[in-house]
């Protein structure tokens, strides 16, 4: 996409996650002009890189009921105004023997306190619900927990700014201020494809990017204390289970398991790690979440896995332990009046269920500023649905291939059932945008490359085809290739063994057996 180098915005949002692309819309329906800039793409931080837990609030609710509470509230609204994105799944909290008995007991009225239904379950009959349940299960609770997809609901949030006239620049990074007294004047940017720098002129500037929210804030001069709280979860080959399975105790390692479509999404850790750079799961992690979870649910120790992930969580404040599980996750509105700084903010903590409040919040304070009265209006509106934003959504693809009745249309993800239709369908999009679409841009917007083969095949498919179309040219697929393997690669490392292991071999073999790809430093 081409950009003059100078650009002016009334509100400039850095940080392209959940809570960014709510914080668009949220200023875009009160009729504020907005500008999104993301250093990689919509997701890329921990806002892509969760459970997809839409959390009823009962996790938190022995050593966070403030959290609690939130979470109810804004699980509830996100139901309403956002049900597209939403499984309304229901979850359990599980015992087994030797938890702590105590805390079982005080469960129901702790939730009773902070207003979220825990109705006890006959173990006999949840086993029967939940076959993978442990047979040392000796209470449980049900709750309104549920499952949401953040790529479908960042997408469709952006869509819909964009619709109203906001802006969007990926893989562009923020690079430097310019002050003036106690205002930003101007913001400098460098896209990451090289080039000169933009300069992006706004009356409000929002920090909202994340685990990288520091840095950014440290380039206005304005110091805020953080916490970087890794943590690691894994990718089962079939569903386990149908709801989300908590385990009833105090939070820790590899307590939760969410149905993700036709796979369930197994964690957490939560080990503290000082830079942003190759944050990648390990092995060792991967063991302690089957280790942790196993009393719960046994079967996974035979489990085949074909993906482990990790985020960093921006959690506010210093922690002195290595595990950051004790500091709030609540979130924060900085107006950084104290920094000096009239036209600045930062939003960071939270969790991707408040992040319509966190947007809320931020709106509402960069508005005073702006003069304007509009007010928020995202608790009642509902997200509109996007074509192009609904094929992250597990066997929509399939779906929509068997109602189009083309039999002979190519399946270019085999274990998603992804059809070209739908590469096509999101290229389009992308294009529509004035962007020049990578393979990777696809697989986020999609679920190629989700499945066993882990990009091995489809990747390959997805470049031949976009060849055919003549979208690529020259050596532009054996780049983009790379890249995409690259990425699933990092997720798999961690699981290599079993079905897995020899699945990656047979994927090496293709990539470099045939297209030479461990070559590509040595070709000219």
């Amino acid at each position: 996409m081409n950009f003059p180098s100078v650009m002016q915005t009334q509100v400039l949002i850095i940080g392209g996650g959940v809570t960014g692309t709510a914080l668009a819309r949220d200023l875009a329906l009160r009729g504020v002009e907005c500008m999104l800039v993301e250093q990689d793409d919509l997701n890329a931080g921990a806002s892509g890189r969760n459970h997809g837990l839409l959390h009823s609030g009962a996790r938190y609710v022995a050593g966070d009921s403030a959290a609690a509470m939130e979470c109810r509230a804004e699980g509830a609204i996100l139901k309403r105004v956002a049900a597209q994105t939403i499984q309304d799944t229901g979850g359990y909290f599980v015992a087994v023997q030797g938890d702590d008995e105590r805390y079982i007991a005080d469960f129901p009225s702790h939730c009773a306190r902070s207003g979220i239904t825990a109705r006890a379950v006959d173990v006999a009959a949840a086993r029967a619900q939940e076959p993978a349940l442990s047979e040392r299960t000796i209470a449980v609770f049900e709750v309104p927990d549920a499952a949401i997809d953040p790529f479908r609901l960042s997408l469709e949030s952006m869509a819909q700014a964009r619709s109203l006239g906001a802006r969007l620049l990926r893989r562009t990074r923020v690079v430097g201020f310019e002050r003036e007294g106690r205002r930003i004047r101007a913001v400098r940017l460098q896209p990451r494809a090289g080039g000169p720098e933009l300069r992006i002129e706004a009356a409000q500037v929002v920090n909202a990017a994340g685990a990288w929210a520091r840095e950014v804030a440290l380039l206005a001069g304005a110091a805020i204390a953080m916490t970087y709280s890794k943590g690691t979860l894994l990718v089962t080959h079939t569903r386990l289970a149908s709801r989300v399975l908590n385990r009833l105790r105090r939070p820790g390692n590899g307590d939760i398991l969410m149905p993700g479509g036709t796979v369930s999404i197994i964690g957490t850790t939560s080990t503290r790690v000082d830079s942003l750079e190759d944050v990648r799961p390990t092995t060792a992690e991967a063991d302690l979440i089957i280790d942790e979870a196993a009393p719960m649910l046994p079967a996974l120790a035979t489990t085949r896995f074909i993906r482990a992930y990790a985020g960093v969580r921006p959690l506010l404040g210093a922690a002195d332990a290595a595990d950051s599980r004790a500091v709030s996750r609540g979130f924060a509105l900085f107006d950084h009046q104290e920094h000096g700084l009239d036209n600045f903010a930062t939003l960071t903590g939270g969790k991707l269920t408040t992040c319509r409040l966190m947007a809320e919040r931020a709106a509402d304070l960069v508005c005073r500023r702006l003069g304007v009265t509009s007010p928020c209006v995202t608790a009642t509106t509902l997200l509109p649905q996007a074509a192009e934003c609904a094929w992250t959504a597990p066997g929509h693809s399939a779906r929509e291939w068997m109602a189009s009745r083309r039999p002979n249309e190519a399946l270019l993800c085999e274990c998603e059932m992804v059809p070209a239709s739908a590469v096509d369908a999101i290229h389009a999009a992308l294009r529509a945008a004035g962007d020049s679409p990578t393979l990777t841009d696809i697989g986020l917007r999609s679920r190629v490359g989700k499945g066993a083969c882990q990009g091995g095949f489809c990747t390959v498919r997805m470049a031949a085809h976009l060849y055919q179309k003549g979208d690529f040219q020259a050596r532009r697929g054996l780049a983009e290739m790379l890249d995409f393997v690259a990425e699933r690669w990092r997720g798999q490392q961690a699981v290599l063994w079993g079905e897995q292991l020899a699945q990656a071999e047979l994927a090496e073999a293709l990539h470099c057996g045939l297209f030479g790809e461990e070559l590509r430093e040595e070709t000219p």
